[in-house]
């Protein structure tokens, strides 16, 4: 399925003009049926279909680079972005879950519960999470599909207080995130500090990644911090380095 950029995104005139240059684009891409892989006119053509300078139109296919939607290939040009692939922006754009990712792109995600338990938080936990050492927390493992293709192991931490339904919570299908949105206060993920580093994969790694080559694996750390500025989730999260790819804008 093709993904659909926001709604609302065409008829906003207060939005900046590469914005809603590049929800126009990908009206366009997706009304014409197009798919993963396929390719894009020239960056010239289509600055003069959509009456704009070089520098908006390359503005608007970075926006939809961002989101996900599309990438470039150096000397080759933009092309809709690859279904088995997943692309992931810095956190500080945007703090999303992986439902709320398959979501947005159209894209059949499920998942397998590996462990699902309460139990005292370490010391190390209590530290990051700003809660007492022992504090009941729930803890999660599971491993992410999209469009029934392994992607991630996933390892997340909640303090158990913010949201006590997690202990009883089917996350087979459920997502953490909306979960936490519809806790009592809502508990909503507004802010994340986010790294990512690449490594060879463990055996276990390996056998659950279902990797048998020399495949790396991507293992990205965030904290995820709610509406109030206070530690939400501790996630620990293991990809295939074939399926992720993550992408951040550096700025002054």
């Amino acid at each position: 399925m093709t993904p659909s950029f926001p709604q609302g995104l065409l008829s906003d005139d207060a939005l900046p003009r590469y914005v809603q240059v590049a929800a126009r684009l990908w009206a366009d891409i997706t009304a014409r049926g197009a798919k993963a892989g396929d390719r894009l006119p020239s960056e010239r053509s289509l600055a003069i279909r959509y009456e704009v300078s070089r520098d908006t139109l390359r503005a608007a296919l970075a926006e939809l680079a961002n989101r996900g939607l599309l990438e470039s290939a150096a000397a080759r040009g933009w092309f809709v972005t690859k279904e088995d692939q997943v692309v992931t922006p810095a956190a500080g754009h945007t703090v999303e879950g992986f439902a709320d990712y398959a979501l947005k792109h159209g894209l059949a995600t499920r998942s397998r519960v590996l462990e699902s338990a309460t139990r005292p938080a370490t010391v190390n936990e209590a530290e990051t999470l700003r809660i007492g050492p022992g504090t009941a927390l729930f803890e999660m493992r599971r491993l992410r599909f999209l469009d029934g293709l392994v992607v991630v192991l996933e390892h997340n931490r909640v303090p158990l207080s913010l949201c006590p339904q997690l202990a009883s919570t089917d996350f087979t299908t459920a997502s953490l995130y909306a979960t936490l949105r519809s806790a009592d206060p809502p508990q909503l993920p507004r802010v994340a500090d986010y790294q990512v580093g690449a490594r060879q994969p463990e055996a276990a790694e390996r056998e659950l990644l279902e990797i048998d080559d020399g495949t790396p694996v991507l293992v990205a750390e965030q904290l995820t911090f709610n509406q109030d500025r206070r530690p939400l989730e501790l996630t620990m999260q293991v990809y295939r380095g074939d399926r992720y790819r993550f992408r951040a804008s550096i700025t002054d």
